[in-house]
């Protein structure tokens, strides 16, 4: 069954953990058959923690090599221990919470001999946008990859949060800002970017996907991998009619509710009959 949607369903925010691994992968997959020889597509993990204490929260980046674990705290001191100890008084320790780790993902293209990052593929997720601390964090990263020389490619399709992507948003034209949009930085061509503005209501585009200045361009077919992600899980048993939309403006909000409107009349009928 396919998506209701002719190009981006909004609702898949819902399911928006699920539906950006699969992004990703399937990105991967995309380009993969596509690239030199010599070049190779990775789908790379990090995991967010955010790091609470009574003065401070913070965001620390760590790629998953290490795993904590918590084991119990019964029996660390012994009870000769504790008979020697009984005159020195415990010190107070800053109390630190690490909240569940956020995985994001992300899909590098690496060049074999040297494992130098050519380009990145980011499909931005909520976490990137919603607060000011996680949008410095990934304009700081952002920054980073620019920095390093290496090809971004940003894909947003989220709508709730603000605006990150590496175009200023005073750059574009008010009439293409909305909803979603895609923005290619080539690491040859510093100060300027290519912007892709995606109307709702059309199919999702193509774009050009750099490598190295000596290699032609890659294209990423955006709309099939959203058709391909929701094939592939089966998100028919998203509630459209109860479910919160994200936030449109007007006209979008009643195209959406024109186009399920469209929808559920035929099923009426049906069970009507």
């Amino acid at each position: 069954m396919p998506s209701p949607f002719p190009g981006m369903d909004p609702f898949l925010e819902l399911r928006w953990g699920d539906v950006h691994t699969s992004l990703a992968v399937y990105a991967r997959d995309q380009l993969q058959q596509q690239l030199p020889s010599d070049l190779r597509a990775r789908v790379e993990e990090r995991m967010i923690l955010e790091i609470q204490s009574p003065h401070e929260t913070r965001r620390s980046h760590r790629r998953p090599d290490v795993q904590v674990v918590e084991r119990s705290r019964t029996g660390l001191v012994s009870s000769e221990t504790k008979s020697q100890a009984t005159d020195v008084a415990l010190a107070e320790p800053r109390i630190i919470r690490l909240d569940d780790p956020l995985t994001q993902r992300c899909v590098q293209i690496v060049e074999v001999k040297t494992d130098r990052v050519v380009t990145v593929i980011e499909f931005l997720s909520p976490t990137n946008k919603l607060t000011l601390s996680e949008r410095n964090d990934f304009q700081r990263r952002q920054q980073e990859l620019l920095d390093a020389g290496a090809n971004l490619v940003e894909i947003d399709l989220i709508r709730r949060g603000g605006w990150v992507v590496a175009v200023p948003e005073e750059a574009v034209p008010p009439d293409e800002r909305e909803p979603y949009r895609a923005v290619v930085a080539r690491a040859d061509a510093a100060h300027e970017f290519e912007y892709y503005h995606i109307p709702l209501a059309r199919r999702l585009p193509a774009i050009r996907v750099p490598l190295r200045p000596a290699d032609a361009d890659i294209r990423l077919d955006l709309q099939q991998l959203i058709d391909q992600a929701w094939s592939n899980a089966d998100y028919s048993d998203l509630a459209y009619e109860t479910a919160d939309c994200p936030p449109f403006p007007d006209e979008d909000r009643e195209w959406i509710k024109s186009l399920l409107n469209e929808l559920q009349t035929p099923q009426q009928s049906a069970n009507d009959s």
